[in-house]
Parts: C-alpha cells; structure tokens; sequence
C-alpha cells in the first residue's frame, strides 16, 4: 500500500506537521491538495513543489470556503484516497473563566466545525466511489486532560467522538480514524510548554515515523483510536 501514488488532501498545511507532511508525501511521488489561511505560506509551499500538487487559501471554520475548495479538488482529480484533517488552534494557557469567549469560540470553529465541515464536503465523494481513508489529527489531549488548555482538550475529545460517530456512518471500504501524533516540537506545542517543548522531536524527525504508519491505515481499521508509533 505504502508505494501506490495516491491523491492525498491535508488541512494547515503551511506549518508544523501539515507542512512536514506535505513535503515529505510529495517527495514521495503522492499528489497533494492542501489549504491553510496564511496566503503567503500557501505561495511560498505551491512554488517550492509546483505542479501536480495545489495548495489554496481557505479557513475551515468556513463552511461556504471548504465547500468551494472540495468541489474544485475533486472536480480538479476525483475524490482523495487519503484525507487528513490536520488544521487546528490551541488557545493561550490560562483557567477556563479567563479564555475570551471569541477565542474559545475560534478554537471550537477551527478544531471540531473545521473538521466536522471537511468531513462534511469530501466523504460523499469518497463514499460515492466507495474507498478512502479521512485521518483526524487530535491529540494525546483528546484523551486525556491538562489545566489551562481545556478549550483545546474539549475540541479534541470532540474530534474523538465525532470521528468513532462518522466511522458507523461510513459504508464498508472507507475508514475515519482519530489519531493521535504523539508529543512534536510545533508552534502549538511551545505555546502550551514554552522553552520545554525543544525537548520534544521536531516535524522533520517525526514524520518519518508518522508516514508509513499513516499510509497503512485500511478499511479493518475505521473507528480505530489510532497513535503514531
């Protein structure tokens, strides 16, 4: 399964590990559609790979923006064989009754809605064919808790949820799973740990873990609670 040259989508691909996924996938000989919100990161990532790959500017809390970019994905190459809904938002470390309500509300948008309305444009495509696996990136913090980022471990468990609810909705062939990356150096992660997150891998180094692993994600596993090795 690991050397087919299939058609992979992934949200938040300008940093972290949607980017390290990109590139690494890419270099790989996958295709990749990929979206952020940052119109310079998109520009800056579609001129380093270039064509067959597409990387477009969309938020995911929008759910008119994700519609309009999954028409034109699939209208562009077919439905994908491997969806990975990567996008997400931690908010910045303090008690629940001190996190603003509109950065609550962004976090909720982007985490759950985002990939609850990701979920929502392409399935029907894949289900229409019949095959596809959708990855839902959440967090060790989706199963489990932490003090000063319960927005963030809530979007998770959502993810969770929504990701064991979509997998019975699924006809035999496909796969949703929730998986859980393990502990990376990211923006997102020293934003939670600060200087302690440097202890932790960097994307480059876990994505040579990451995507073997990912690509042998099959149908036997839909509804899988799935973590990197």
């Amino acid at each position: 399964m690991y050397q087919e040259r299939r058609r992979i989508v992934i949200t938040g691909v300008t940093r972290g590990l949607g980017r390290a996924l990109a590139e690494y996938l890419a270099k790989e000989g996958h295709v990749i559609a990929g979206c952020a919100r940052s119109r310079a990161g998109i520009e800056a990532l579609g001129h380093e790979l270039g064509s067959p790959h597409t990387f477009s500017v969309v938020d995911v809390a929008s759910v008119e923006e994700v519609e309009q970019w999954a028409r034109a994905v699939v209208n562009d190459g077919g439905p994908p064989d491997l969806l990975i809904n990567n996008a997400g938002l931690i908010n910045r470390n303090a008690p629940l009754w001190e996190v603003p309500a509109e950065e609550f509300s962004r976090v909720v948008d982007v985490n759950l809605k985002g990939t609850a309305y990701v979920m929502r444009a392409f399935l029907p495509s894949m289900v229409e064919r019949g095959s596809g696996v959708v990855v839902n990136v959440s967090s060790g913090w989706g199963r489990s808790v932490s003090p000063s980022v319960a927005p963030y471990c809530a979007t998770k468990w959502g993810v969770e949820g929504l990701s064991f609810a979509v997998a019975q909705e699924v006809p035999r062939g496909l796969a949703v799973v929730a998986l859980n990356p393990g502990v990376i150096h990211t923006e997102m992660l020293q934003s939670a740990f600060g200087a302690g997150a440097a202890a932790s891998p960097g994307p480059a180094d876990w994505v040579r873990r990451a995507v073997p692993f990912i690509l042998d994600i099959g149908p036997d596993q839909n509804g899988d609670a799935l973590s990197v090795p």
